[in-house]
């Protein structure tokens, strides 16, 4: 094998090690901060398979999210009081809201299939108003402005909560560190499953249809089709980070799947880089961490104040940043943060390869080469 392939298993089997080691030495703030990430990150490759590989706009994924969160709580939770619930089987109540998300994309994926750019875009955004109209008002299922408590995950008798209680290595692991190792297997399973649909002829046909929609119904790509089955795909991938969120956050809240929440996906893809499965999990985890940042060291950095204070909030410096970060991934590095590596990779490859030093010292490169040896006298 090349020194290149070498590097980049050595470079995987370190990031699997270092990921599977942080629940053994970071506090609860951190972990939950990264389980946020790793939800924010199946949305955002679900979010990347529609705007960044079909060139489809979509304004209203915290729609998705909603539901599959929702739908999860309503699923596995028992009749209390005024609140309704199915009281599932836990893991069936999490296959169900994330097929429930799929309905709901599947119902409206005749609009994804035939509106494109700005004008599904638009229509999207009718989502958001639709969807926190019902989360506000449907008290029974969603429990209105208080939101709802979200059981825990039961799987084959394992439970991922504090109780019952469970020591590895002498470092207790309660629901935090439990869930961190789901997080961790559902997001691998879910970016693979994205990369083969882009490696693909899905793929070749979805980046098709983005770059130019007349040449691929020319070439026989149905298009309607495809953009309708990748509206409802993305829809899943949400519905899936719903899910995430939800049993990361313990309580669902009916303000946090508002506009905000889906211009931060936007960002996130934008800033990672359109089309890239890992460039969709970079954004997000820039994304989700950066106000965990600010908040947490807010006391020690300028111009950001603790919520409530009255100075810059650290959701809003970190929505500042993401502004500039737009800004500077479109007019300097259009492939965002996944170019970026690409060029570094490619550098270091030119670099670092087998004989590149003899070819940079040789004196047939261009490097040694004086300009009289290339002369017309000389020659």
């Amino acid at each position: 094998m090349s020194r290149t392939v070498i590097l980049r298993i050595l470079t995987g089997l370190a990031a699997v090690a270092a990921a599977f080691a942080v629940p053994f030495y970071l506090d609860g703030f951190w972990l939950q901060a990264g389980l946020f990430a790793m939800s924010a990150a199946v949305g955002a490759i679900g979010l990347n398979l529609l705007t960044g590989a079909t060139g489809q706009l979509s304004l209203g994924h915290a729609f998705f999210l909603a539901v599959g969160a929702y739908a999860y709580v309503y699923f596995g939770s028992e009749p209390e009081g005024e609140l309704g619930g199915l009281g599932l089987p836990t893991p069936a109540a999490a296959v169900l809201a994330v097929l429930a998300a799929g309905v709901a994309g599947g119902l409206l994926s005749p609009i994804g299939g035939r509106l494109k750019g700005q004008y599904l875009g638009i229509a999207t955004l009718a989502l958001i108003f639709f969807g926190q109209h019902v989360l506000f008002n449907a008290t029974p299922v969603t429990g209105g402005y208080n939101g709802r408590a979200v059981p825990p995950l039961e799987l084959f008798g394992f439970a991922f909560a504090d109780s019952p209680g469970l020591v590895v290595l002498r470092v207790p692991f309660g629901a935090l560190e439990r869930l961190w190792f789901l997080s961790l297997a559902v997001l691998a399973g879910a970016a693979l499953f994205a990369r083969g649909v882009l490696r693909g002829r899905p793929g070749r046909a979805m980046n098709t249809i983005r770059d130019h929609e007349i040449a691929a119904g020319v070439m026989g790509v149905p298009v309607a089709r495809y953009r309708a089955g990748v509206f409802l795909l993305s829809s899943m991938y949400a519905g899936l980070a719903g899910v995430l969120l939800a049993l990361a956050f313990q309580r669902t809240v009916p303000e946090y799947f508002g506009m905000l929440l889906s211009l931060d996906y936007l960002a996130m893809i934008v800033i990672g880089g359109l089309g890239s499965v890992a460039g969709a999990v970079a954004g997000a985890v820039f994304v989700s961490l950066l106000p965990q940042v600010l908040t947490r060291y807010s006391d020690a950095l300028p111009l950001v104040s603790e919520p409530g204070t009255g100075g810059l909030s650290p959701a809003e410096a970190a929505r500042l940043l993401y502004g500039v970060a737009v800004v500077a991934v479109v007019l300097f590095l259009p492939g965002g943060l996944a170019g970026l590596a690409s060029r570094t990779r490619s550098v270091g490859h030119r670099w670092f390869s087998p004989g590149s030093a003899r070819r940079r010292f040789s004196p047939s490169s261009p490097e040694t080469t004086s300009p009289e040896s290339t002369s017309p006298e000389t020659t």
